[in-house]
């Protein structure tokens, strides 16, 4: 076999082996977060509750060390869900040039600390989500169904959301995130220790593209499979929208409305 055709097929097994393991992990975070994370109920209850019964109230849970232990599990498993499948492109990337810098057959070690760093920002996130979290419970802005029991906050929310897709932060993360190659190329680092720092830097490229966008799952409901699929596909289609811009302006515009909607009946 040619240098060639033997690093052809390298890249080729690359390929094979990063996306398994993206969707292996984004399987198992799926199943996680339906099987309820470890709270009272499944998110396959909580989103039917929140679908037939949707004025219906739930007592809040006691706070302690151990369920906000798992309220922090709930969002970085909910990141890891919603998040990763949209970075695969940028993990095959490292990966790729990884492969044709070495030449050689080696382990994806830089690679899996790559998506370690990113997942590492997403972490933080949960940690600040999860502080959040029981902030607006103490306060009774969250209910039990983990999401804002009033409209009005809830439209404040989506107002915001929906300025802050038209804002220029919004667009200069959004353009790291949907030019996976120019990023890896440019942002090159040698080493395991460069490719965590890689995955942080583009972790918080999405960060600063998306944490709006997870905010609003208080509004849907942290727990609402329907909110968490639908938030997930549009974070991929953003993503992978390029050249598009009327899709963030559009989604920006639908979310003020939706806003102003809800600020609109409460003042009627």
């Amino acid at each position: 076999m040619s240098t060639g055709s033997t690093i052809e097929f390298l890249l080729k097994r690359d390929r094979v082996v990063v996306i398994s393991g993206v969707a292996l992990v984004v399987i198992a975070a799926a199943a996680y977060i339906v099987a309820g994370v470890g709270m009272n109920a499944s998110a396959l209850t909580m989103t039917r509750m929140a679908v037939e019964m949707p004025e219906m109230t739930m007592q809040q849970a006691s706070w302690s060390a151990d369920y906000a232990l798992l309220v922090f599990l709930m969002w970085w498993v909910m990141m890891v869900a919603m998040m990763l499948p949209s970075a695969a492109p940028v993990v095959l990337i490292h990966a790729a040039i990884g492969r044709k810098q070495r030449l050689a057959d080696k382990p994806l070690a830089a690679t899996t600390w790559f998506a370690a760093g990113y997942l590492s920002v997403w972490a933080g996130f949960s940690l600040i989500a999860t502080a959040l979290q029981w902030g607006l419970e103490s306060l009774s802005v969250v209910g039990g169904m983990m999401d804002i029991a009033s409209p009005s906050i809830a439209g404040v929310v989506l107002l915001a959301a929906g300025l802050y897709q038209l804002t220029p932060l919004k667009a200069a993360c959004l353009r790291h995130c949907q030019h996976p190659l120019s990023f890896v190329i440019h942002k090159w680092r040698a080493g395991n220790l460069g490719a965590f720092r890689m995955g942080l830097e583009h972790g918080g490229y999405c960060l600063g593209c998306c944490w709006f966008l997870m905010a609003l799952l208080f509004v849907g409901g942290i727990m609402n499979l329907i909110w968490i699929g639908a938030i997930a596909i549009y974070v991929g289609l953003e993503k992978f929208a390029a050249g598009h811009r009327w899709l963030t302006v559009t989604s920006g515009a639908l979310l003020m409305t939706a806003g102003l909607y809800l600020l609109g009946n409460q003042v009627a």
